[in-house]
């Protein structure tokens, strides 16, 4: 991999949400190796949500992290990921790369919600080597506006990007250029991040599912600063590992707020009109309302563990003269 000429040096650059990561990694020698890192911290509400609300501020904070690593010329390996990125394991008839290629395009509009005009599109045939009249692809859509952004972004701090990777492979790449012979079996990758956690999981190497969950140490500096009163530091500092968070433990309170959550699922669903109940998706708003900030999947996890049926399925019992929502839990209610 030669990204810089003849110095053989390539630069991988992480824009997150807190903070600007960048690592320069020398090829030359007989494994890569790490020779410089920089990083610096961006002010709050820079990026909220992988949204970029101060676009000036955040390629400074870029330029100035390429400048204080002395990168020899101005290109970096950079990534995306979010809700604007869709990776899916497909099947489809068996046929060579480059008859794949055409086709692919075809493909992704049965798997992908964007509209195709504005999606850039890669694949990777995960079973080369099977002669079976179907084969499996690895399906990468991600929207042509986000990686524009991206590389405007970039240019504005005065950086180019021979590469835009995703997030996710990003992780699983660094993984298996560190740890080849852990590869084998099942393999849970988790990188929790200021505002998202991506998560891939892997069987013998290849991706089994892919996901980017809106969930960081943001959150939870927030929830630990919110409902045991410790100060951003300590806060900070718990979540770090650093320090107890004057007399908080982290395990205790993950366990005490999901009673808490609990408790309150269970009361909203108990106040809720039989016959127009809460879905899920509304049940998540009103707990945002109340500080209790979660996805909705979190929500149907704790709705199925305390044996509450779906919404629908609990108008259904309502239509048929039953009281009680709790029974024997079924899946997301399907409507929210």
């Amino acid at each position: 991999m030669v990204l810089f000429g003849r110095s053989k040096l390539s630069a991988g650059l992480d824009i997150g949400s807190g903070m600007i990561k960048l690592v320069v990694i020398d090829h030359a020698r007989p494994r890569p190796e790490v020779v410089r890192i920089a990083t610096s911290p961006l002010l709050p509400d820079a990026i909220v949500d992988g949204e970029i609300m101060d676009p000036v501020l955040v390629a400074a904070t870029i330029r100035a992290v390429a400048d204080s690593a002395r990168l020899p010329r101005r290109e970096v390996v950079a990534a995306v990921g979010g809700h604007d990125v869709i990776i899916k394991k497909i099947q489809m008839d068996r046929m060579s790369e480059a008859n794949a290629r055409e086709v692919i395009r075809w493909e992704a509009e049965q798997h992908v919600p964007f509209d195709m005009e504005g999606v850039q599109l890669d694949f990777q045939i995960l079973d080369p080597d099977d002669d079976g009249p179907q084969m499996s692809a690895l399906l990468v859509a991600a929207k042509r506006e986000l990686v524009e952004n991206r590389i405007g972004l970039l240019a504005d701090a005065g950086l180019s990007a021979p590469v835009i990777d995703v997030e996710a492979f990003a992780l699983h790449n660094a993984f298996e250029a560190n740890y080849p012979a852990a590869l084998s079996g099942l393999v849970a990758l988790v990188n929790i991040g200021h505002e998202t956690t991506n998560v891939n999981l892997l069987e013998d190497g290849v991706p089994l599912l892919v996901r980017d969950i809106p969930f960081g140490v943001r959150r939870l500096r927030e929830a630990l600063q919110r409902e045991r009163g410790l100060t951003a530091e300590q806060a900070d500092a718990l979540v770090q590992g650093k320090g107890n968070g004057a007399g908080v433990e982290l395990r205790s309170f993950f366990f005490e707020r999901a009673k808490n959550i609990k408790k309150a699922i269970e009361s909203l669903i108990a106040s809720e009109d039989p016959a127009q109940p809460f879905s899920d998706q509304q049940i998540c708003d009103m707990l945002r309302a109340q500080g209790m900030v979660l996805a909705r999947r979190t929500v149907v996890k704790y709705r199925e563990e305390m044996k509450i049926l779906s919404s629908r399925q609990r108008a259904r019992r309502a239509e048929g003269g039953g009281s009680s929502p709790t029974a024997r839990a079924a899946g997301g209610d399907g409507i929210g």
